[in-house]
């Protein structure tokens, strides 16, 4: 008896399963508000110098940039005596006195004066949010093996809720920097801990409608973001607001079931064995809760359990040459799909389009672009989802430094059809890697292949700076990665209607094998739908 045939005996698809799924989701609805926050709360609103102190009350003259628009940066030099200037020729000097703000809000930018020469700060925050991302996930990823799933979860709740909090009474952009670097790492230990108890608790052949199910709440959580932000002008109530709800999210993980696996994994079955009544007693089957014993619970997960013991570590995703294929080609596709990802997620500004109104579309198309991925999955296969994805992304992103700027509507409709290849990419992804990558070191991979792409998100703010020195610069950059990502995708194993490898001689088979893959049972083909890209990019995600 294996763990699945234990939890149909104490019901699979209860009333348990919908609770328990419902109350792991409902925070994914709001984590996609502290992915992609600083679109609104790092906002740069139009502005210009501010006049010195004894300047005339009467109106200022601003000298103007090569395109036409009055600078930004510069202000003409003010000398007391001196008549208003008509022309272009008179002396300029920087904005010495600070900024004026056409802005009815507030934003970090606004408050800092992050314009100009420090506007490179502002990309900086956004680095750091996805750095706490980064050793969030190899802090808490350790942590979660040791004290277990449910600690872990609410801890990052906790986190989160508090960080969050702090950010929005940072005294000095300082002490936002901390706050959000562990804002990331909360939002990391929150998605860890999510997938494993997800899954856990429902059957095979549930796990990917319910990790498709889980993947729409953060979906539909990026429509919930513009029409707070709109509502909720004010950046520090803005980050406020997205923060208090996982004090309630750290009360509700109380209820959440530690992973049974990890239980006994930690010599901790009698606990097991009392979690499984109860859930039993819970979906009505309290009698059949009550036949298992705690020797049965050993003998029947003495199997299952025996490869999780097995010592594996980092240096084995190199031993073989097929595992070094895959290992790099998954590694440049990760980190492909993260850097490009949020280097159009958070440019939606430069689009010259309402902001509001672009950042729900921005949203919207991820749902068309997860159906349309699982169908290419099941009928196209991952090779050549996975490839195109990238492929279509790159050229879309290399296509915008084509367009001139002023043709918004041409340029808005590459960039939501780039992000949505880009979002097809991380559905698939997440599933591609569970199957390339054997049972012994599947974890291992999964959180190698993890860090690479959060490595690309904490990397793309900082390439946006780029667009100092000539603007088609990051999108040059952004596309050619995203191409070499979809070609390194070429090179990787259809897994298509093939079984899991168990080992890892089971992956070099793979290479040796000239015959058609053989068509897999119904029960089987389902236990390879895990996950699919439940909890968005960050983590990132998942």
């Amino acid at each position: 008896m294996t763990f699945s045939e234990i939890l149909d005996r104490v019901g699979s698809m209860g009333p348990f399963q919908f609770l328990h799924v419902a109350i792991l989701s409902i925070p994914i609805l709001n984590m996609a508000n502290h992915n992609l926050l600083q679109i609104f709360t790092a906002a740069t609103p139009p502005h210009h110098c501010r006049p010195p102190p004894n300047a005339s009350a009467g109106p200022w003259v601003l000298p103007m940039g090569p395109n036409g628009k009055p600078e930004r940066c510069l202000r003409f030099v003010h000398l007391p005596n001196a008549s208003l200037p008509n022309d272009t020729q008179r002396a300029t000097e920087p904005c010495l006195d600070g900024w004026v703000y056409n802005s009815t809000g507030d934003t970090i930018v606004t408050e800092w004066d992050l314009v100009c020469n420090s506007n490179k700060m502002k990309e900086m925050a956004q680095s750091i949010f996805m750095a706490g991302i980064l050793i969030g996930g190899l802090v808490l990823g350790d942590l979660s093996d040791r004290f277990g799933r449910r600690p872990i979860l609410t801890g990052s709740y906790l986190l989160l809720a508090a960080s969050g909090s702090g950010a929005a009474f940072s005294p000095s952009l300082h002490s936002y920097f901390v706050f959000r670097f562990l804002c990331g790492c909360g939002i990391s230990g929150i998605v860890l801990s999510t997938i494993i108890l997800n899954v856990e608790w429902v059957p095979t052949r549930m796990r990917a409608l319910a990790t498709t199910i889980t993947g729409y709440f953060y979906t539909f959580g990026q429509f919930i973001l513009p029409g707070l932000a709109y509502a909720i002008p004010q950046w520090r109530w803005l980050q406020l607001t997205v923060s208090i709800p996982f004090f309630v999210f750290f009360l509700s993980s109380w209820w959440t079931p530690e992973s049974i696996r990890w239980l006994v994994l930690s010599g901790k079955s009698s606990k097991a064995l009392k979690i499984l009544r109860r859930v039993a007693a819970f979906n009505g089957k309290k009698e059949e809760g009550q036949r298992l014993s705690l020797e049965e619970l050993k003998h029947n997960l003495q199997k299952e359990m025996s490869l999780a013991k097995a010592k594996y570590s980092a240096s084995d995703l190199f031993r073989t040459p097929m595992l070094r294929r895959v290992t790099f080609c998954l590694s440049l596709a990760w980190f492909a799909t993260g850097f490009a990802y949020y280097g159009l997620a958070m440019g939606v500004e430069e689009f010259g389009v309402n902001l509001y109104i672009l950042q729900v579309i921005f949203g919207g198309v991820d749902i068309p672009a997860k159906f349309i991925t699982v169908l290419s999955l099941s009928y196209v296969g991952r090779h050549t989802t996975e490839a195109a994805s990238l492929l279509l992304a790159g050229g879309a992103i290399l296509a915008l430094t084509l367009v001139p700027l002023d043709m918004q509507i041409l340029r808005t409709v590459l960039a939501v059809f780039g992000k949505g290849c880009l979002s097809s990419s991380f559905s698939c992804l997440f599933l591609y890697t569970s199957e390339l990558y054997p049972t012994v070191i599947r974890q291992t991979g999964m959180g190698a292949s993890n860090m690479w792409t959060r490595v690309g998100s904490m990397l793309a703010p900082l390439v946006k700076i780029t667009g100092e020195v000539q603007p088609f610069i990051p999108n040059v950059i952004f596309g050619i990665t995203a191409l070499l990502g979809g070609s390194a995708a070429l090179f990787l194993p259809e897994t298509l209607n093939r079984p899991l490898p168990e080992t890892i001689e089971d992956l070099e088979k793979w290479s040796l094998r000239a015959e058609e893959p053989k068509q897999e049972p119904e029960a089987e083909k389902a236990s390879q739908m895990i996950p699919l890209q439940p909890y968005g990019p960050s983590l990132g995600s998942s």
